[in-house]
């Protein structure tokens, strides 16, 4: 399977046009600030689709960028602008599930269903550990209570409230046990202050509500399969690895000239030189920058 080739230039495209190939609910508050930034800033990266040929179309599939799409969609925009790859289906479900593991802000239950969803395919422990880079016990455990419907005790773990081996021990007992697996976590200091006060009250309402959470993940038909899924987090690791060496190149760069004007300025003939010429004032920022110690360009 080849893998989605970027095209070169932005195309503005109907939003009607685009279909969701992989939907994700998300935050009200998160997806105020994405609608209010592109309002006030406008889009800083487009989304990208992959063509469908059909009758009357063309018609996009989105393979990521689904916030900013609907973003355009709540400022009443009936375009925008996007990135059009080539790629199949399967392509297009695996870039969306690598955007949702590398958004910052990302619905944790989500990641962990697309766990679930290769372990359901049939992939080994040890296969989603090595593609995940998570550990082996973590999977195994997340296997375990995803199993149990135990959404609201992995989105527990998932946002640091209680370890994980705390949420397997609740999984697993009855009302007694569960006190005495606080108890056992209070004394070996997984659970202390507020958070073991948070961890009782996520007890009673998972005894009060239930175990699941009130949203609910959609399963879609199409399978991933594990080759594919090893590139696409291969391929993502690469781009973010290349970031970083660029910008710790831009650093050195930024560094290099702060330390060149710096001396320049400490030119006392150089300095009487652009008196002269009037060139001897510059920006505030620039001149707050080159005054402090060291060569920290920040």
């Amino acid at each position: 399977m080849t893998s989605a080739r970027p095209a070169q230039r932005v195309e503005w495209i109907a939003i009607e046009r685009i279909t969701v190939v992989n939907p994700r609910s998300r935050n009200k508050r998160a997806f105020k600030e994405i609608v209010d930034n592109i309002a006030q800033i406008g889009l800083k990266r487009p989304i990208t689709v992959t063509r469908r040929v059909e009758a009357d179309g063309p018609f996009y599939d989105l393979v990521c960028g689904q916030g900013r799409l609907e973003a355009y969609q709540a400022l009443g925009q009936s375009e925008v602008p996007a990135l059009v790859v080539m790629a199949d289906p399967e392509d297009c479900l695996i870039s969306s599930l690598v955007e949702n593991c590398a958004r910052r802000q990302h619905r944790t239950v989500e990641l962990l269903q697309d766990i679930g969803r290769m372990r359901e395919r049939g992939d080994s422990v040890q296969d989603i550990a090595r593609k995940t880079g998570l550990s082996a016990d973590y999977v195994y455990a997340v296997a375990q209570l995803l199993q149990k419907g135990e959404q609201r005790l992995l989105h527990a773990v998932e946002t640091g409230l209680i370890p994980i081996s705390v949420a397997v021990d609740i999984a697993g007992s009855d009302d007694h046990g569960i006190q005495r697996a606080l108890q056992d976590a209070y004394e070996k200091g997984l659970l202390r202050g507020k958070k073991l006060l948070a961890a009782k009250r996520l007890v009673e309402k998972r005894h009060n509500a239930g175990k699941g959470l009130k949203f609910r993940i959609s399963r879609s038909p199409e399978k991933l399969s594990s080759a594919s899924l090893v590139r696409a987090y291969q391929h993502d690791s690469e781009r973010q690895r290349d970031m970083i060496r660029r910008a710790r190149g831009t650093h050195d760069q930024l560094v290099f000239i702060t330390e060149a004007l710096r001396r320049l300025k400490a030119d006392e003939q150089l300095v009487a030189l652009l008196e002269d010429e009037d060139l001897s004032t510059m920006p505030e920022n620039l001149a707050v920058r080159l005054s402090r110690t060291g060569t920290d360009p920040k």
